[in-house]
């Protein structure tokens, strides 16, 4: 569904993505594990169209996107619930996950209006506040707010970007019950977590990423299994 092939990314002199080459399948989880500074943040940016690759191609359901603007990515149902879930704070609940529709013509209303109530169907929490200014929400609540302004525009991939980030051990749990029963309703993922246990416990296959390059790659189960990656990334 997914192939990035040999991206090469700089910022100016410092070069943070060094050839880097990986793949996801249509239906899988795929998770991107690595240290602070490792490049996974700037590997979704790539893929999302808001950072440039100086090599390479990135293509979505067999189609280059490598040249393709931010928001034309996310039309083709490729969508990103970026670090820090960048939600729109001076705005209400129900205001955001609408801006999450922004891509979808105007003679959409009716879907959108379906698709709506939907999202209020999986994260209650924010039927119970879509009034509510969002950024008066609990973190736990913007990360669900975040998925769900994605989910807005109807993807066939999420690109989801450290939504554990500053929850609690509790909220954590939930948000990843929430990633597995997106899968489960036909919505492939791309996941980047620092949280690498809990990435890895829900994941088919992962990479582990170290500065700007893949260092292993396997199943979830494998990785999780591995000596290396038990005493660098899971405090075993």
């Amino acid at each position: 569904m997914l192939n990035v092939t040999d991206i090469n990314v700089y910022y100016g002199a410092i070069h943070a993505l060094k050839g880097l080459s990986f793949h996801v399948e249509e239906g899988e989880i795929v998770s991107l594990i690595g240290a602070n500074g490792a490049g996974k943040t700037t590997t979704m940016q790539t893929i999302s169209g808001l950072l440039r690759s100086k090599t390479g191609d990135i293509t979505f359901m067999e189609s280059s996107i490598f040249k393709t603007e931010p928001h034309k990515i996310v039309a083709l149902g490729l969508a990103q619930v970026p670090e820090g879930r960048r939600i729109f704070g001076s705005l209400t609940v129900q205001e955001n996950l609408e801006m999450g529709a922004y891509i979808r013509s105007g003679k959409e209303s009716t879907a959108i209006a379906e698709d709506l109530e939907k999202v209020f169907v999986r994260f209650p929490r924010l039927k119970e506040r879509r009034k509510q200014v969002a950024g008066t929400l609990s973190g736990g609540e913007q990360q669900m707010l975040a998925i769900g302004r994605a989910l807005m525009s109807r993807p066939k991939m999420l690109l989801l970007d450290e939504p554990s980030m500053g929850l609690s051990p509790l909220l954590v749990k939930e948000i990843f019950d929430i990633i597995v029963t997106l899968r489960k309703r036909g919505i492939t993922v791309l996941l980047v977590e620092q949280n690498a246990k809990m990435a890895l416990s829900i994941a088919d296959r992962a990479y582990v990423l170290e500065t700007g390059k893949i260092s292993l790659t396997g199943t979830g189960a494998e990785l999780m299994a591995s000596d290396a990656v038990r005493k660098a990334y899971l405090g075993a």
